[in-house]
């Protein structure tokens, strides 16, 4: 009997050890999983936090490639970022990759959800989805976060706990978090795109950086004399349609804006008809690149390397030091930004390009998910510190190291041996360099922007105001109904007249007649839902 009671002691005493091992393992804080788990006592869970859940053995992924990883690879698992983040989490990525550019991945993704087979999660800008994502949530493409990332997300949960103005940005007038968002963590990485222009080829007219419309007009001229008659100036649809290209210098967006608390649309205004004549009289001229309208990036690339273009709107990155360094090998080839232009001499534009924190980019997790928990604990990984890393920053050992605290990039990035560019090498290893779901470190621009002409264009380009720039106002599942309704044709309709006044074939006389087709098409229906939405906003 004593013997049977000796074992039966040493059984509870083995059974309660594993009872309490049992219960500190698992993926702890975004920390670990599966494979390479970190344990933590219970007293590191966020408020809230629900037991641990394991992070999913597979999952399917919707995301448009960066132009800078489709460069050296064919997928985002080729990456060294997601080989990485498989091995601490132990989760198998299937991904799917839209091709194309603008309109042709608006297209690919109506037509995945035509077909009901969603995968596990999409990422993308959720803002500009059709009929927004209230409507998104309630037509059962993607699920409502909130509770899920509360319960789940202690990283996110602390990060929004500690910063209420993004929990703001990233909900809904209904209260809803609709996706793992991207945000940008400092003010310093807010404005990184504005006009650029070859400064070799400026010197050679004797003419200085030009400030206003007219000046440009002058230079594009003496440049294009000189260079043999090809047009200068590149300048992109994307790049009107959010206000950062020229159409500023004439105080207007080309879409919604909020002139001192009313909403209204930028292309049925006069000085939008004023944009087109200038953008016309520079296409006759040979002026403006007659490719302006199908311009994808091999295009522009090829048009900048070859001295095709002495102007265009870009960014410091893949902008400035994309081209300086693939044509490291010219020692004359010099880019240099310039400010926003103006209509008159000594003012600051009143449109150019600065973003919010949050714009609207994340990875919403659809209702196909058989496991949203297990999901949301590997996105929530990215907002820990391990997590904050390896999308800022790589491996380290690898692409950084630690310096001083701080992390700094190796030469596999700054110097690479294989002799891509930064942006590719970046690409390569983590995704600070454009954006997903993750916080982004200011450790990154202070890397990134190493030539003087880059440092100097955040100077140039912060000049410009955005005072009037919509915030991020969210419709009603009702009103993205009534708004798509609307903006599906209108929208096509406003750029085919775009491209028709530019190119000359038909009249600006006409501009007129064009405005009262937009208004019988609903555009003033539009601008009152978007007038409800801003004011609601102004209440959160």
């Amino acid at each position: 009997m004593l013997r049977r009671n000796k074992w039966l002691t040493l059984f509870m005493a083995v059974l309660a050890a594993a009872v309490m091992l049992a219960g500190c393992s698992g993926g702890n804080n975004g920390e670990g999983g599966k494979t390479g788990a970190t344990n933590k006592p219970d007293s590191t869970k966020a408020p809230g936090e629900a037991a641990a859940v394991e992070y999913p053995e597979g999952l399917s992924y919707w995301i448009h490639m960066n132009p800078n990883a489709t460069a050296t690879m064919a997928t985002l698992g080729d990456s060294k970022i997601y080989q990485q983040l498989e091995k601490v989490t132990g989760t198998k990525v299937t991904w799917t990759h839209p091709s194309g550019e603008g309109a042709q991945i608006e297209e690919q993704f109506n037509l995945m959800l035509a077909s009901k087979k969603l995968p596990d999660v999409i990422e993308r800008n959720w803002l500009t989805v059709s009929r927004g994502p209230d409507d998104a949530i309630k037509s059962g493409t993607i699920l409502r976060l909130n509770e899920l990332i509360e319960e789940h997300a202690p990283n996110l949960t602390a990060y929004l706990n500690e910063h209420p103005e993004i929990k703001k940005m990233i909900m809904t007038d209904e209260g809803n978090i609709y996706s793992f968002p991207f945000i940008r963590g400092h003010e310093k990485l807010m404005v990184f795109f504005g006009p650029i222009i070859r400064k070799d080829l400026l010197d050679k007219t004797g003419l200085a950086i030009p400030e206003t419309i007219d000046e440009w007009e002058t230079v594009l001229e003496a440049i294009k004399e000189q260079t043999g008659g090809e047009a200068q100036f590149l300048q992109r649809i994307s790049d009107i349609k959010v206000g950062h290209g020229f159409i500023g210098a004439f105080g207007i967006p080309l879409e919604f804006y909020n002139d001192n608390g009313t909403v209204k649309y930028g292309s049925m205004q006069p000085e939008y008809k004023e944009f087109l004549t200038v953008m016309n009289r520079w296409y006759k001229k040979g002026l403006l690149d007659p490719d302006f309208a199908a311009m994808d990036t091999k295009l522009m690339d090829s048009k900048i390397t070859t001295g095709k273009t002495s102007a265009f709107v870009g960014y410091t990155g893949s902008g400035i030091g994309k081209y300086m360094g693939l044509m490291k090998d010219d020692p004359t080839f010099e880019l240099v930004s310039t400010p926003y232009p103006t209509l008159n001499k000594g003012e600051n534009a009143v449109w150019g390009q600065r973003d919010f924190a949050y714009t609207g980019i994340g990875a919403a997790i659809t209702t196909a998910a058989k496991n949203p928990e297990q999901i949301v604990k590997w996105l929530d990984y990215a907002y820990g510190p391990d997590g904050h890393n390896l999308f800022n920053f790589g491996i380290e050992g690898e692409s950084f190291t630690m310096v001083d605290g701080k992390q700094k990039y190796t030469d596999v990035i700054m110097k690479n041996p294989d002799d891509l560019p930064i942006t590719q090498a970046m690409a390569q290893y983590f995704r600070a360099s454009y954006n997903g779901p993750f916080v982004q470190d200011p450790g990154y621009i202070e890397q990134y922007l190493e030539l003087p002409s880059q440092q100097e264009a955040l100077v140039n380009w912060e000049k410009a105001t955005t005072k009037m720039q919509m915030p991020l106002t969210t419709l009603t599942a009702e009103e993205g109904r009534q708004k798509a309704s609307v903006m599906t044709d209108l929208n096509v309709y406003h750029e085919e007249m775009m491209l028709k006044f530019i190119m000359g074939t038909e009249p600006l006389e006409k501009f007129e007649e064009y405005v009262e087709t937009l208004k019988a098409m609903g555009i003033e229906e539009v601008i009152k839902l978007e007038q409800a939405a801003l004011e609601r906003f102004l209440k959160r």
